[in-house]
This record gives C-alpha cells, sequence and structure tokens, in this order.
C-alpha cells in the first residue's frame, strides 16, 4: 500500500505563473498613472510574496514572515490592492500550519489581524478606512479557517502515515510468523523423520550386530541367522516406508496442500515391541485403565514417539535384558511409562545416552501440556535418582493430557 507523501512539492513555478498573469491584467485594467518608480516596487513586492513561496517547505514560518512584511509594505503604498499578495500569504500561512507549526500559525494570524486592525482604526485625519466592519470579519474567519484546515490536513497525513507504517508492520509481522511457521513444520518433520527412521535403523544395527556375533560364535545355527535377516528386513521396510510417507508430505506441501505427517498412534505400540523383542530384548506390554474417551491424533503420537525413542535407547545404550511398556489410559490423560533393568545414566546427568532425545521427549510432552521425567531406578524402587541403592536400571515416564491435542 502506497500513500502519497505529505512533503511532495506542489508545481509552484506554473502557479506562480498563472497567478502572476491574472494579477498583471487585473492590474492592466485599473492602472492608475503614476511613476515608474512606484510601479517597480509593487511588482518587486508582488515578486517577493510569489517567490517566497518556493522555500516554503523548508523554513515555513520565515517564508511566512517575509510575506506579511511584503505584503505590508505592498498594501498601504499602492493605489491598487492586488490579491497576489493575500493569495501569497495565505498559501504561506496554510504551510505552517500543515508543516506541524500550528501555534505559530495561529500567533501569524492574530499578528495579520492586530496590524489589519490598527491601521484601519487608528485615527487619520481625512483618510477613509479600506476594511470596512464587515470585511474585517470575514478576514479574520478566512485566515483563521485557512489555519485550521492547514492543521486538519496535517492530522489527516499524520493519520495516513501511521495507516501506511501499521500495514507495514502487520506485512512483516505476517511475513516473520509465515517464516516461524515453516521453520518450526520443518524442525517437526524432521523430528518425525529421527524419531521414524532412526528408529528402525537402531534396530536394525543393533539385530545385524547380535546376528553376526551369534554367527561368529555359532556358525551351524542358521536359524538364528533367517530370523536376525528377517528382522532387519521387516525393520528396514518399516523405515522406508515412513520415509516415503514422510517425502510424500514433503511433496505435497510444495504443492500447496497442508502438510501432515503420518501419525502412529498407541494402536502400533505393539508393533514396536515386537520389533524390540526381535534384537533379543525380552520386553513385556501392559496396557492398564478404562478407554473412556477417544486418544487425540496428537497424543496418542506423542505417546508413540516416545515408547519408541525410550526403546530405541535401551537396545542401543542401556546394555539391558529385559524392559516393560506400561500404557495407562486415565480419565483425562495417557500415562506411559518405559523401565529397564540396564545400567542407568551416569551420576553427572543425562540419560543412558546424552544424545537420546530425552529432551525431544521432554519437548513432546510439554508441547501438549503434559509432562515427562526420566532418571535412573534404584535398589529400593524409586525412580528418578530419589532413592538409595545401586542403580538397577532407567525409567522414562510421561503423563499426556487428552485435552492437549485439541
Amino acid at each position: 500500500m502506497r500513500l502519497p507523501d505529505v512533503r511532495r512539492p506542489a508545481p509552484l513555478p506554473a502557479v506562480a505563473v498563472v497567478l502572476v498573469l491574472a494579477g498583471f491584467n487585473a492590474y492592466r485594467m485599473t492602472r492608475i498613472d503614476r511613476p515608474w518608480t512606484s510601479e517597480v516596487l509593487d511588482w518587486a513586492l508582488i515578486a517577493v510574496c510569489c517567490g517566497a513561496l518556493y522555500w516554503r517547505r523548508r523554513q515555513p514560518v520565515a517564508v511566512a514572515v517575509a510575506v506579511l512584511l511584503a505584503a505590508g509594505l505592498y498594501y498601504p503604498a499602492g493605489p491598487y490592492d492586488s490579491p497576489l499578495p493575500m493569495i501569497a500569504y495565505a498559501v504561506a500561512l496554510y504551510t505552517v500550519a500543515a508543516e506541524g507549526r500550528f501555534a505559530a500559525a495561529v500567533t501569524l494570524a492574530v499578528l495579520t489581524m492586530l496590524a489589519v486592525g490598527y491601521g484601519e482604526l487608528a485615527p487619520r485625519p481625512g483618510e477613509e478606512r479600506h476594511v470596512d466592519d464587515a470585511a474585517m470579519v470575514l478576514l479574520t474567519g478566512w485566515l483563521f479557517g485557512v489555519v485550521a484546515f492547514g492543521h486538519a490536513q496535517r492530522n489527516r497525513q499524520a493519520y495516513l502515515r501511521e495507516v501506511e507504517q501499521r500495514a507495514v508492520a502487520a506485512e512483516r509481522e505476517k511475513e516473520v510468523r509465515a517464516r516461524q511457521s515453516a521453520t518450526e513444520e520443518r524442525l517437526r518433520i524432521a523430528r518425525e523423520l529421527h524419531d521414524a527412521v532412526g528408529h528402525s535403523l537402531s534396530m536394525i544395527n543393533v539385530q545385524s550386530g547380535a546376528a553376526l556375533h551369534r554367527h561368529a560364535r555359532h556358525p551351524e545355527d542358521t536359524e538364528g541367522l533367517v530370523a536376525a535377516l528377517e528382522a532387519v528386513r521387516a525393520g528396514s521396510k518399516d523405515a522406508l516406508r515412513e520415509l516415503r510417507a514422510t517425502l510424500g508430505v514433503l511433496r505435497q506441501a510444495d504443492e500447496g496442500a497442508a502438510p501432515t505427517v503420518p501419525a502412529p498412534g498407541l494402536e502400533e505400540v505393539r508393533e514396536l515391541v515386537e520389533r524390540a523383542r526381535a534384537t533379543g530384548l525380552d520386553v513385556r506390554l501392559a496396557v492398564e485403565g478404562p478407554r473412556g474417551r477417544p486418544v487425540p491424533r496428537r497424543v496418542g503420537q506423542a505417546a508413540y514417539r516416545i515408547v519408541q525413542e525410550s526403546l530405541t535407547n535401551v537396545a542401543r545404550h542401556a546394555d539391558a535384558r529385559r524392559a516393560v511398556v506400561t500404557v495407562r489410559c486415565e480419565g483425562d490423560g495417557v500415562r506411559v511409562r518405559i523401565e529397564d533393568d540396564g545400567r542407568g545414566a551416569p551420576e553427572e546427568g543425562g540419560g543412558p545416552d546424552a544424545g537420546s532425545g530425552i529432551t525431544g521427549m521432554a519437548e513432546r510432552a510439554r508441547a501438549l501440556g503434559g509432562e515427562l521425567t526420566a532418571g535412573n531406578v534404584r535398589g529400593d524402587g524409586e525412580g528418578g535418582g530419589s532413592g538409595r541403592g545401586p542403580v538397577r536400571g532407567f525409567r522414562v515416564e510421561a503423563r499426556l493430557p487428552l485435552d492437549g491435542g485439541a
């Protein structure tokens, strides 16, 4: 949106030429014979009044004072009162008000009327008044009307500039929000891709490593090798499926469609457990509590990803033999707990692996208004490092409110 610039100069030379020609024509029609020096003085004063308007934007008050003084010298001395000095003074006075010098414009208007009133009402024996009372009232109203109009124009232009600035600011804010939303969406898709493909690749790595280790110790055991290869094939198939689905989402986003990352939910947690068992880890799944309200898609997806990331960490870093996944549906939320019997986390903090994604899981829970805790499980059964005794595993527990998926 482009608004007109309040400071754009008017075509003063053309206006001045028109006014001068009009004044000259009127002057010639009512010309009174007098010395040429008087005519030169009159035209010089008119030229000063009109020419000074060229600098009216740079020095509005000084130009108005100069025009007023030139007009004050012109009208008492000349036999014919040309309208040009008065018009020039009105333009200068308007400019003073339009440039934000309202007090100066009012002061000049008051001084003008005081000077005119003194010149007309002062005792002058044998001379008649040139401006009667009615003309004085009209002149007063005309001058102050010019000042008021200039001030109103100033306010209007200020309002238009403010509207333009607000429009520009709103457009910039819209662009910033769009870039921020795009960045957040890219990060979300990247996190989904990491959780989905990273989990499958981690499982493939663990399964293939375990199979090679068993084959090295027992070369004749082909059944275990075949089972491991089948698990690797199933895991790679799942990884490729989720990768294709995510890439399809990105293509839809390029075509203008709303991106929606494929969202596995609580129903697919059992598949995660089965794939984790294929690595040789003893994983048990316990589903507790009534299923009253349906679980929103975002809540189910967050629960699935938390279980997925936790099982990946257990398989890669915990050196555990057993793990228990508990999914409990409560009245107003879903509680997920993953507990293993591995070596736990170092005492200085973190998880089984400092870069294992616990921070990402906590962000998922917080994004839905829930919470996630993670820490060692000690000998007395207390988690989160609050108990005593030797470390006997690691526990991740998250609570996800159902309203967080709205």
